[in-house]
This record gives C-alpha cells, structure tokens and sequence, in this order.
C-alpha cells in the first residue's frame, strides 16, 4: 500500500495508522533526512526477523541501527558517554548515525550484537511515526551500497519493487541519495567510519 503523507505537516491520523501497522510486527518503507529506509518497531523481535531476512542481513554479525525520537530515552537502548552525549546534542536531528554501546532495553537479539547504531533524523516523517509507535524503528537504507539507483529516490519506484515485501510504502516525495555519516563513539577519539551527508 502507497501512503501519501506531506513532510511539512504530516497528517496525525495516517501516522497513527502506520504506527498501528509496526506494533503488529509490520514493515515500513518511509522517508529520512539521507535516503528513503525501511523500518520496524525495533523491539518487536520477529519484525526484526523478518527485516533482516528480507535484507539478507545476519542481525547477529550485521550493524544494526535505530531511530528515536530525540536523545531523551536514549539511554534505555544505548550507554551514552559524556562526551559522545554532547557530540550528538549539537549534531542532531540530522545526518549521522552514531555508533554506540548496546544498552539494556533493547531485545536479545541485539544483545549478541556489541554496538548499535543512533539516528534521529531531520525529518519529520521518520519521527511522527517513532513518536507514535513510542518505541525506536529499527532502520535499513534502501539504498546499494555499492551504486545509486533511481528507483531509491521515487516512492512510486520503490513501492512498485517492494509492495510485496512491505505492509506500507510512504511517499513522502523524492528522497536523497547520500547515505547518513557514520561516527562510531565506541572508542576515543570518536572516529568517522563513513562520511556521507552530515558534516561534524
């Protein structure tokens, strides 16, 4: 299903909809600050499953990454150091991904996993819905690694590709091709891993 929300004001309803859709372990194509993501409750253990073998991804061995709303919980789901807590204050919402210690809250599937990755975007799509849902999203780019594609930027490209392996696609219209800059914070001095959109 295409679900049309506008990024300036999204619609409450539509958002509390798709909320609805990721408590029941369902999967979610939306748009971010970098590139269009899919995502899940990150604390729902068998959409995690399910993303991740869409993916092809181990979430054993893979880098795994959330979104939240703001910085206010985010101690509950990763180990925040002082210095790696100002860094984030002055740099988000925006275009980074910061990799931290895994915290308590999240599921034991993460737990195998030493580190997880934290964004909170720009946008207001991505954080409507990790407000409503009350939980972060778990998140996967869409986007190859290895080349940009068209159809990563056009949601009705994207829904045409993954409407069988999605429960929702937003079209939240065009989405970017830079992927986020990756700074891991678990090791000083912090390090960027990937530059990419944001600049610290």
């Amino acid at each position: 299903m295409l679900v049309r929300i506008y990024p300036e004001n999204p619609n409450p309803k539509e958002i509390d909809k798709i909320a609805n859709v990721l408590r029941d372990g369902g999967l979610v194509v939306y748009p971010t600050d970098t590139v269009y993501a899919i995502g899940c409750d990150a604390l729902n253990v068998r959409a995690v499953e399910r993303i991740c073998r869409m993916k092809g991804v181990n979430p054993q061995k893979s880098d795994l990454s959330i979104i939240c709303y703001d910085l206010s919980d985010l101690s509950e789901y990763a180990k925040v150091s002082n210095a790696a807590f100002k860094l984030m204050k002055r740099h988000l919402p925006g275009p980074f991904t910061f990799i931290l210690p895994t915290g308590g809250e999240l599921p034991k599937l993460y737990k195998k996993r030493k580190e997880v990755g934290v964004r909170v975007p720009d946008h207001a799509i991505a954080r409507a819905l990790v407000h409503a849902l009350g939980n972060p999203l778990l998140t996967m780019s869409i986007r190859d690694e290895d080349e940009v594609i068209e159809y990563t930027t056009d949601p009705e490209l994207i829904h045409e590709k993954y409407e069988h392996l999605v429960d929702i696609v937003i079209d939240g219209g065009f989405g970017g091709l830079e992927a986020s800059t990756v700074v891991d914070c678990t090791t000083e001095p912090f390090e960027i891993v990937r530059q990419g959109k944001g600049t610290l």
